[in-house]
C-alpha cells in the first residue's frame, strides 16, 4: 500500500521511484558477493569496479543508474555482513543450479578484471562455490574458462 502510494506521488511529481533491493533480493546478494571479491584483497582497483558495475547492469538487465543503487546498496550490505551465509542462502533459495553457477562465473569475472587472481579471491569464490552447491570441478572448470577468456583479451 505505501510503495503503492509512493510510486503514484513520484509519477505525478515526474519522477521515478529508485529501485528497492529487498534483504531477500538474490540481485542484492549476489552484489553483495561480488563487492566482497572487490575488496577481499584491500585494493579496490578501477578495472574491477567498472567490471562489476557492468556485469551488474547486463546479467540483472538493469539502466546504469538502477545499477549503481544496487551496488550502492552491496556495499552497505557487504559492510554489515559476518559472514558469506547470508548472501549464499539467499542465492539457494531463488536460484537453481545453473544461476548459482553464473555467480561463480560473476565473481572470477570480477576478480580477473584487474589482469589476476590473488589467493584471497581464490579462496573466497571456493568458499562461496561450496556454500552454494557448486561442486569443485565446475568451480574449477569456471574459472579456467574465465582465466582463458582474460588471458585471451
Amino acid at each position: 500500500m505505501l510503495r503503492s502510494l509512493t510510486d503514484f506521488i513520484a509519477e505525478i511529481a515526474g519522477g521515478t521511484r529508485e529501485p528497492e533491493f529487498a534483504e531477500n533480493d538474490y540481485r542484492l546478494a549476489a552484489a553483495a558477493l561480488l563487492v566482497h571479491v572487490v575488496t577481499i584483497d584491500g585494493i579496490i582497483g578501477d578495472a574491477e569496479m567498472e567490471k562489476l558495475r557492468h556485469i551488474l547492469a547486463f546479467r540483472f538487465s538493469l539502466k546504469p543508474e538502477e545499477a549503481e543503487h544496487l551496488l550502492e546498496a552491496a556495499i552497505a550490505r557487504d559492510a554489515e555482513a559476518v559472514d558469506l551465509y547470508a548472501f549464499t542462502s539467499v542465492l539457494n533459495r531463488a536460484m537453481d543450479e545453473e544461476g548459482r553457477k553464473r555467480v561463480i562465473e560473476m565473481m572470477f569475472e570480477v576478480a580477473y578484471a584487474d589482469g589476476g587472481l590473488t589467493e584471497f579471491e581464490d579462496n573466497l569464490v571456493w568458499r562461496a562455490a561450496e556454500l552454494l552447491n557448486v561442486s569443485s570441478r565446475d568451480r574449477v572448470e569456471i574459472r579456467k574458462r574465465i582465466r582463458e577468456t582474460f588471458d585471451e583479451a
